[in-house]
């Protein structure tokens, strides 16, 4: 089966197709994603923060996403491999964007790269578009803006911030961004974006109104169970399963129950019997 393409992604919106997104860092997941039939997996720089352990995204790095982006990459044969762009690795100039972006695809195996902000942003997109690589703009809650914001919070509730946030879809539009993401914003604002693009909108948090939605997949999972945001579904538990097999696993290496002569190798009686008279 061949791979996704931006213009499928961008074909779904108009035939009315509801556009399903998860992340994933590494091989195995990527596989599972794949096998689900996601038509876009977005290797997020939330790896940050569900990875590596960082309390934002802030301190990720071009290095790390190449890594975590290529294990992705030969995992998926199907989805639409998207990769964030970390923070500073397109803020400085549009030579480093262009760079950078062409590495996330030419190393990491990306056939996209997302990046975060609206106009202030919408040149370097129209250039990393220029260059041939496909973009996914980003707007409302930008984690690489975190402290702008003062925390993870709602966006585009006063009007002239809703306003600006429209106005930050469209220009990434006009830049030629095939899709963008709506994070942490107002319901009622999400589905105006979404009825004034023809680009598909991506939701986080952003209500029912978007053309697709995009999770983090230890969040749906319940890898993480001290802290559920709001707008995150778990479809299973799988801290306690997890933590549940490994405390048997380390019951019976205590009581000498595994490994057992199943899960032994053999040896040829011959050989053995040299070795014990050697």
């Amino acid at each position: 089966m061949r791979r996704l393409t931006a213009n499928d992604i961008r074909a779904m919106k108009a035939k009315g197709e509801k556009i399903p997104v998860i992340t994933a860092y590494d091989y195995p997941t990527a596989r599972l994603a794949d096998d689900a039939e996601f038509p876009i997996i977005l290797v997020g720089d939330s790896l940050g923060m569900v990875v590596l352990g960082y309390d934002s995204t802030i301190p990720v790095t071009m290095d790390d996403m190449a890594h975590h982006t290529r294990a992705v990459a030969r995992g998926a044969n199907r989805a639409l491999i998207v990769a964030d762009m970390p923070f500073m690795s397109f803020q400085i100039s549009s030579a480093d964007a262009l760079r950078n972006a062409g590495r996330l695809v030419q190393e990491g195996g990306a056939q996209s790269v997302k990046l975060e902000g609206g106009e202030s942003v919408a040149e370097e997109v129209r250039r990393i578009v220029g260059l041939g690589i496909p973009v996914m703009g980003h707007v409302g809650l930008t984690p690489q803006s975190v402290h702008r914001f003062g925390g993870y919070r709602v966006q585009g509730k006063a009007r002239e911030q809703a306003a600006q946030l429209l106005r930050d879809a469209q220009a990434l539009e006009e830049a030629g961004a095939y899709a963008v993401v709506l994070e942490l914003i107002p319901s009622p604002l999400a589905r105006i974006i979404t009825q004034r693009l023809t680009i598909p909108t991506i939701g986080i948090g952003a209500g029912p109104y978007c053309d697709g939605q995009v999770q983090v997949l230890h969040d749906m999972l319940g890898l993480y169970p001290d802290f559920v945001p709001k707008h995150t579904k778990q479809y299973l538990h799988l801290n306690e399963l997890i933590s549940d097999a490994l405390r048997r696993y380390v019951q019976e290496v205590r009581e000498g129950a595994f490994p057992t002569e199943k899960e032994s190798f053999d040896m040829d009686e011959a050989l053995l019997s040299e070795l014990l008279e050697s």
